[in-house]
């Protein structure tokens, strides 16, 4: 048996000095006294667990990889991912591809991983199969998902699919959605992705069966639309939301571009007023790379996605720090609540039973970012150059150190399924 203690643990909801005795890589008791692992007064949250990075391998490894991500994810203090169903070819929408990709993470996780699987028009009768294998829910999009073996659904097919995972849904309304004529600038861009076309597809998915889940919402529209929807609909929003305002994103650096789009600082209070008030229920990273050259270019023609799986602790708590948010709701938002909807209950939180997975955090300290000394394949990153309040000191994961603040050790992760 192991322990490790703090004067500030994250245990039920609250922050309190806690001593954390594991055995077998499995939480068996919380206490007092002294620990064979004392952090002093850095905090102890759970694990962190991230359900929304982009891997990519098998087929567009290029872009990313098991290894590379789930190493930046180590880093993190991210001790759980989830993988979305794209953009790896094939995509994940039967369990010939599931097995494809499982197959392929074997032997290169740093950190524990589970998968999404998706629904694409065709693939409906996919959907059991798919659910029984494990997977955590099923992902569809209403609008062009930017890869062409990823098409959308529409929302009455939506309605005729018998499901008992959630449905995670990239909501923008293809109708309200303008077009965009390279060369394009950043205004051009936002304004071909209205919040109009976010707040339009959550009302029509709102009401759909079962348990739906809203990815990566971005303004106060989807928020409200969020807010007045029925007790099964929840929503997410993304790191790079709540850090960054359109007003101060220069028309060239594409580097920001993500889809739906960054909005305005009004758009990004809302968001955190959307967390803060339970519309929201996680931030999680949409990590989603690719290689810096298909970055280049104008708003058209690069591609949209921001890497950031190894940033999310300290970019989150430097905004929640300025609006007088502790730990508890920190914990909630980053490992408790990606944990709930994913299905994978001894993840998110620090408790009997419950995997020994701990980030052990500096909120003091600092973290410089540096794309090139980040984990992911690929170094660019719009956080480049940024001072981030507070850094991630341990990460532990079943009861092993993973990472000690500069180096990260594995493989050790596991492939896991929905519960």
């Amino acid at each position: 048996m192991t322990s490790h203690r703090s004067s500030r643990v994250v245990v039920d909801g609250d922050v309190r000095p806690a001593t954390v005795h594991v055995e077998g890589g499995v939480v068996v008791a919380i206490g007092e006294g002294a620990a064979d692992n004392d952090y002093g007064n850095h905090v102890l949250l759970p694990g962190l667990v991230d359900s929304h990075v982009h891997v990519n391998e098998p087929g567009r490894t290029e872009w990313e990889g098991f290894t590379t991500a789930t190493k930046a994810a180590a880093a993190s203090g991210t001790t759980t991912i989830v993988d979305m169903p794209l953009n790896s070819i094939p995509p994940t929408t039967d369990v010939r591809a599931l097995a494809i990709k499982s197959r392929a993470a074997m032997g290169k996780l740093w950190v524990d991983a589970a998968m999404w699987g998706g629904v694409v028009p065709g693939s409906e009768d996919s959907i059991p199969a798919l659910t029984e294998a494990g997977v955590c829910g099923l992902k569809v999009f209403l609008t062009d998902s930017g890869v062409p073996e990823f098409p959308p659904m529409t929302v009455d097919a939506l309605r005729g699919l018998k499901m008992t995972v959630p449905l995670l849904v990239h909501a923008e309304d293809s109708e309200l959605l303008g077009s965009l004529r390279s060369p394009a600038g950043y205004r051009d861009y936002l304004e071909s992705r209205p919040p109009q076309a976010e707040r339009v597809a959550i009302e029509e998915v709102a009401h759909l069966s079962g348990e739906v889940h809203i990815l990566h919402v971005s303004s106060a529209d989807g928020v409200a639309a969020i807010s007045a929807g029925p007790n099964g609909l929840s929503g997410e929003t993304c790191p790079h939301y709540l850090t960054f305002d359109a007003d101060d994103i220069d028309d060239h650096a594409t580097v920001f571009k993500c889809a739906p789009p960054i909005r305005s600082r009004e758009h990004r209070e809302a968001l955190w007023e959307g967390l803060a008030d339970g519309s929201l229920a996680m931030v999680v990273s949409d990590h989603s790379p690719s290689p810096p050259g298909m970055k280049r270019g104008d708003f058209a023609t690069a591609w949209g996605g921001i890497s950031s799986l190894q940033l999310r602790l300290p970019v989150v708590w430097e905004g929640a720090i300025d609006r007088g948010i502790g730990f508890a709701r920190l914990a909630e938002w980053l490992a408790a609540a990606p944990a709930r909807l994913a299905g994978l209950v001894r993840k998110g939180s620090i408790g009997p039973g419950m995997d020994a997975d701990f980030v052990v955090f500096d909120p003091e300290g600092s973290t410089d970012v540096r794309g090139a000394d980040l984990l992911h394949r690929h170094p660019l990153t719009p956080y480049e150059g940024m001072t981030l309040r507070g850094s991630v000191v341990t990460t532990i994961l079943g009861g092993h150190t993973i990472f000690d603040g500069r180096t990260v050790s594995g493989p050790r992760g596991r492939m896991l399924t929905r519960s």
